[in-house]
């Protein structure tokens, strides 16, 4: 409403020309759109908030291998299913990874659901790796080698991924999968080596190379030939050293069992072939000696 004044004139209305000074309407009738924006301006707060905790884990030295986890999808409970059973403390580790949890505790039990939040996210990562928006976060960590280099020569410098050997945590540690070569290696730091393997599992290298088929690489042909002074060694050659390598392990087998081996050795033999070569010797100069006797005289016979 336009505010009224006397003048000399009479009340007349304010006009745009004049000074007017108007209460303001309470809080409640005042619309405007700082007040119908709060509700998400609160909801960018708390996911700006979550977002650092989780990047500061993910920063943390020795946690390079991990990806961010989305937010929306660790407060989605059917993501979590059956988790509940493999944490303990699962409701407060949840808090903690979600930013939501401000209960005091005890140093030792602080430092106990870190521990369990840490295990918890872990577990979520292993699923989280294999959705799409999972993905396509390790893809590009893979193509930037983060997860390190194939240390093999012929692999030239093959980037490696994540892996682990089994999906039920405890089990083994993470190893790194080489799609060259397809070998095992364990990483180099003593961090990442102490990262439990299924915190990625057993799948999720294989996935990702199903779902970006471009990043898998060529085999090669190439294999390394043994040579000696520019001549290659002959395959029988390491055939025979697999054979004495083979036999040495069933003596050792049986000789912890208390069997006999049933192999002679080589120097067994060449000893009984002297021995038995000095046998035939002394043989021959007895003979010898009997034809040269006193009143012995041998006759040519024509």
């Amino acid at each position: 409403m336009s505010k009224i004044y006397s003048s000399p004139t009479g009340p007349r209305l304010a006009g745009l020309h004049d000074k007017i000074f108007v209460d303001p309407p309470p809080p409640s009738s005042q619309p405007n759109d700082e007040d119908t924006d709060m509700p998400t301006y609160h909801s960018q707060s708390e996911n700006t908030e979550v977002a650092t905790d989780v990047q500061e884990f993910i920063s943390s030295r020795g946690n390079e291998y991990f990806c961010e986890i989305d937010e929306d999808y660790l407060t989605d409970r059917f993501n979590l299913t059956g988790l509940n059973t493999e944490v303990q403390h699962y409701q407060y580790a949840l808090d903690l990874v979600t930013d939501v949890f401000d209960m005091e505790v005890d140093d030792d039990m602080r430092e106990s659901i870190e521990k369990n939040a840490r295990h918890l996210y872990g577990l979520v990562h292993a699923r989280y790796v294999v959705t799409t928006r999972g993905l396509a976060k390790m893809m590009e960590k893979y193509k930037q080698g983060v997860f390190g280099k194939c240390p093999r020569v012929i692999c030239e410098s093959q980037h490696l991924l994540p892996m682990g050997q089994h999906d039920q945590p405890g089990m083994s540690n993470v190893k790194l999968y080489c799609a060259k070569c397809e070998d095992l290696y364990n990483p180099k730091s003593s961090r990442h080596n102490s990262i439990d393997g299924a915190y990625f599992g057993s799948s999720f290298h294989n996935i990702l190379f199903q779902v970006y088929r471009g990043l898998m690489p060529q085999k090669t042909q190439r294999r390394y030939e043994p040579r000696i002074y520019g001549f290659r060694v002959h395959a029988s050659a390491a055939l025979m050293r697999w054979q004495e390598e083979r036999r040495e392990e069933m003596k050792d087998r049986l000789r912890s069992r208390g069997l006999e081996t049933g192999f002679e050795d080589e120097d067994e033999d060449d000893d009984d072939l002297e021995s038995e070569e000095d046998e035939a010797r002394v043989q021959e100069d007895g003979i010898d000696d009997m034809f040269e006797g006193p009143g012995i005289q041998m006759q040519t016979v024509q």
